[in-house]
């Protein structure tokens, strides 16, 4: 069959599910393009240890070209959806027009600040690499301040962490977080007291990995209280300027960095299609 006769399968997104998808037609009679903003495949549950230093991008970044390789059936295109019709069966891609026979949505999600414009605006997340490397880059900074900061209130804000969610990527960034604290900080800045560091995760529900069994909540908290992991539940964050983060009770608490875990709802483009589901969270 000519190539151009076989049905072409559009598959935007090269995350998990775009890179599953893509291998499942591996020996499909079809023609695939696919499509993503980045030429590259990222790991992104190891994205907090990118932003706690313990890795470099490209150990958790793998270039699209390389993985398919070896699959003759298809194409990749390294752009940035900006429409799909669905009517008439294409997609706009950076001005040009790539028409299919079917559509695969791998689009991914994005993160989901609940409205709380202040977070978005002065904290940080780890949806991708450059939001990770910023927040290492952030984090390096704040110990070198801190290094050099006389008064003691301004130092302890700028050794106070705070993560915000407390499921899996907030457990896994705070209690890397404290280790990175007690046993590599300590080391490389002699001069700061690391007692008076604090990390704190900020869990807006009752308890830490509300979606897991009790045994492993459990079990999860007591590991993270031995880091000395200070986990607050019931906390509810209600604004964050930069420089305190306050909660629905009324608590202040000084901190210049806040990294958010907390929600994720369906890539831009899902909902644009009508399609978008949003993710559940906690918060």
């Amino acid at each position: 069959m000519i190539a151009e006769k076989l049905p072409h399968v559009v598959i935007i997104g090269a995350g998990f599910g775009g890179l599953q998808a893509a291998r499942k037609l591996a020996k499909a009679p079809v023609r695939i393009t696919l499509i993503d903003r980045q030429n590259y495949h990222l790991f992104q549950p190891l994205l907090y240890q990118i932003a706690i230093a313990g890795l470099v991008p490209s150990q958790i970044a793998y270039p699209i070209r390389t993985i398919f390789r070896g699959q003759k059936n298809l194409n990749f295109q390294m752009g940035e959806v900006t429409e799909v019709n669905l009517a008439e069966r294409y997609v706009k891609l950076d001005g040009s027009v790539i028409a299919y026979d079917h559509l695969i949505l791998a689009a991914g999600g994005q993160t989901n600040f609940f409205g709380l414009d202040s977070v978005e605006r002065n904290g940080f997340d780890l949806k991708n690499v450059e939001s990770a490397v910023q927040t290492r880059n952030h984090l390096l900074s704040a110990f070198e301040s801190a290094s050099r900061e006389a008064d003691a209130d301004k130092r302890r804000a700028l050794l106070t962490f705070v993560v915000v969610g407390a499921g899996p990527t907030g457990v896994e960034t705070s209690g890397a977080l404290a280790e990175l604290i007690r046993h590599v900080m300590v080391k490389e800045y002699p001069a700061i007291d690391m007692n008076e560091a604090r990390v704190l995760l900020l869990e807006a529900g009752p308890t830490v990995m509300p979606a897991y069994p009790d045994e492993l909540r459990q079990s999860t908290q007591r590991l993270l209280t031995g880091k000395r992991v200070e986990v607050l539940l019931n906390a509810k964050l209600t604004d964050y300027n930069g420089e305190r983060v306050t909660l629905a009770d009324g608590t202040i608490i000084p901190a210049h960095t806040l990294i958010w875990t907390a929600g994720v709802k369906a890539a831009g483009l899902a909902s644009k299609l009508g399609c978008g589901r949003q993710a559940r969270a906690a918060w």
